[in-house]
């Protein structure tokens, strides 16, 4: 567990190691009702920085196969507790189908794990600033493409607004050269207008806008 301040979780860093943990002092009570897989300890740990209003909230990060490489989702109760008494559940997948084996967080390079997790920080964090009645909502987003698309980019906003966007900009980098794919998403648009996850260049443009970034 580590400790978490303001100032400490909106300090911008643009690469992380896995000897970064040694930048942040150890706290064994400031992080409660965290359940972290042991490979992904220090990757978590460092993610959760960013989001100290998680600080007592319930999530529990679980390792199984899965298609997709992250998920994070409330539990069913979740819709009818107030957020401070709610569960969160982030599923990371140790195996997917060929396709996506290459960007499962095991096969990631540090600083994109903590960028991918980061994300899934931000869904949670968002999630926990509504109401159990938008989660019935979101359910039926999930068949709009274009619904997902704009909740998973404003997530990938929300992301780089906590200080996380080199570790975003690594992952987005890394996915699309492993995968050999320009533009994630919009995936009913040829033209490449719609992006599911922010590309790159759009990432640095908005990392550009925001106050907390000096770029070289």
């Amino acid at each position: 567990m580590f400790l978490c301040n303001i100032g400490l979780a909106q300090k911008v860093t643009k690469i992380f190691y896995k000897d970064s943990v040694g930048l942040y002092s150890k706290q064994d009570t400031f992080y409660t009702n965290k359940s972290i897989p042991v490979e992904f300890n220090d990757v978590i740990h460092i993610a959760l920085q960013f989001y100290p209003g998680l600080s007592k909230i319930n999530v529990k990060f679980r390792v199984r196969k899965s298609k997709s490489p992250l998920a994070a989702r409330p539990t069913f109760w979740a819709i009818f507790r107030k957020a401070s008494k709610r569960k969160y559940i982030i599923t990371i997948s140790n195996s997917s189908n060929k396709k996506l084996a290459p960007i499962l967080l095991k096969n990631l390079s540090f600083n994109s794990q903590v960028g991918v997790i980061g994300h899934e920080l931000a869904h949670i964090d968002f999630y926990n600033s509504k109401s159990g009645i938008y989660f019935i909502g979101l359910a039926l987003k999930h068949f709009s493409k274009r619904g997902i698309d704009k909740f998973e980019f404003d997530t990938d906003k929300r992301c780089v607004e906590r200080g996380l966007g080199f570790q975003l900009l690594s992952w987005s980098k890394e996915v699309r050269e492993k995968l050999t794919l320009k533009q994630w998403g919009g995936s009913d648009n040829p033209n490449g207008k719609r992006e599911r996850y922010m590309n790159p260049v759009t990432i640095i443009n908005y990392m550009n806008t925001l106050p907390t970034y000096i770029l070289e």
